[in-house]
């Protein structure tokens, strides 16, 4: 919005988007293996650079295309990382206090937070931008300075668990494993993104182009009530069972939107769609969680989560493009197809695995247990509901 309305073009908007995604994608794991070494003071660091970013991005604004792409991509590698981070910190403290069965709560928590940001954010840039285009930028600084600084400080500690005897440099992350997980999660923001192009397109088709907002929000709605419904999950639902069914229900529920708007209307479809979403996120963060050392889970997050931003990107340029075409089943299409090419990637990762306990890990590996938490508000944090 800031950048269409300096330049009054949305190809260029969606430039500087483009290689943001991209910058988020290569600058996050570099915030993660920083918090590995360093703790999560390195969030504190990033957001004063995220801060700075913004404020050059504001100034670029009056300037020329390429200050603001420069600036945009600057956005996007000193972005905070903190929902990441936010995950393992919850890891390490389910780890310390051995109770692992309540981290299926804590990430369920976490999606359904993550979703109702994603309903929140494009009411309040709506609302922001009537007022001026510059107004959701300042607010996102603003919310950057009174969320990142405030949790940087208060879990600054780093995990002081030493590899084992004979191992050397930096413990073993899983490469192989981990490219699955990351190509699950590019594979999910693609979806994302052929939505994202989709709903517009519904929007302008009913000549109601703010009815996208809505819709999208329906969106958001039914992903965060999935989400919390995945804490309620019985433990001896595996997690290698819940990676392939989750797939699974994601290709239906893409399958129901596609097939479901020549039934239904749009919003119909796009709601009973958004409750397949979630529970697929979940497995796919708790899967990474246990990939890798705890020592080495910052990264290994960072990279999981690098995927959705380039998915998002790629979604959207290609049912973009199909869209223009075949308008709102040309983006649905993609979506579908994506989601069939998740699943697929499921049922292989788990037939190479076969039980072995590598490509998926369905148990907590004894030398991923981490050390107690130094924090005192640890102990809070478990005995509260």
């Amino acid at each position: 919005m800031l950048l269409q309305a300096s330049t009054h073009s949305y190809a260029f908007a969606g430039l500087a988007i483009a290689a943001q995604s991209i910058a988020i994608a290569i600058g996050g794991p570099l915030v993660g293996a920083l918090a590995d070494r360093y703790g999560h003071r390195s969030v504190a660091a990033a957001a004063i650079a995220n801060f700075a970013a913004w404020a050059a991005l504001l100034a670029a604004s009056h300037g020329t295309q390429e200050s603001m792409l420069a600036a945009a991509t600057f956005v996007g590698l000193t972005q905070p990382q903190v929902g990441p981070l936010v995950r393992v910190h919850w890891s390490r403290l389910v780890r310390s206090h051995n109770e692992h069965h309540l981290l299926s709560a804590a990430l369920s928590y976490e999606a359904s937070a993550d979703e109702m940001s994603f309903v929140a954010g494009p009411a309040l840039v709506g609302l922001l931008t009537s007022v001026s285009p510059l107004a959701p930028a300042v607010a996102t600084m603003s919310l950057i300075a009174a969320s990142t600084l405030p949790f940087a400080l208060l879990y600054s500690h780093r995990a002081t668990q030493q590899p084992a005897s004979g191992e050397r440099g930096n413990p073993y992350l899983p490469r192989r494993p981990l490219a699955v997980m990351f190509l699950a999660m590019v594979a999910m923001g693609a979806v994302f993104g052929a939505i994202q192009t989709a709903v517009p397109v519904y929007a302008d088709t009913i000549d109601k182009p703010g009815a996208s907002g809505l819709v999208y929000a329906a969106f958001g709605i039914g992903r965060a009530l999935a989400g919390a419904a995945c804490a309620w999950l019985p433990p001896r639902f595996s997690l290698r069972a819940r990676y392939v069914s989750f797939a699974a229900t994601l290709c239906a529920g893409m399958l129901i939107l596609f097939a479901g708007t020549q039934l239904v209307p749009v919003p119909v479809a796009v709601a009973l769609a958004s409750f397949t979403v979630a529970p697929y996120m979940i497995s796919l963060y708790a899967l990474t969680e246990r990939l890798g050392p705890a020592e080495r889970a910052a990264v290994a997050m960072t990279i999981l989560c690098a995927g959705g931003p380039l998915g998002t990107s790629g979604g959207q340029a290609v049912s973009g493009s199909l869209a223009g075409a075949h308008g709102v089943e040309g983006a649905l299409l993609v979506a579908l197809v994506v989601a069939a090419g998740a699943l697929l990637l499921a049922l292989w990762a788990s037939l190479a695995d076969r039980g072995r306990n590598i490509w998926i890990v369905d148990c907590v590996p004894a030398k991923n247990q981490a050390p107690r938490e130094p924090v005192e508000q640890s102990q809070n944090a478990l005995s509260e509901p």
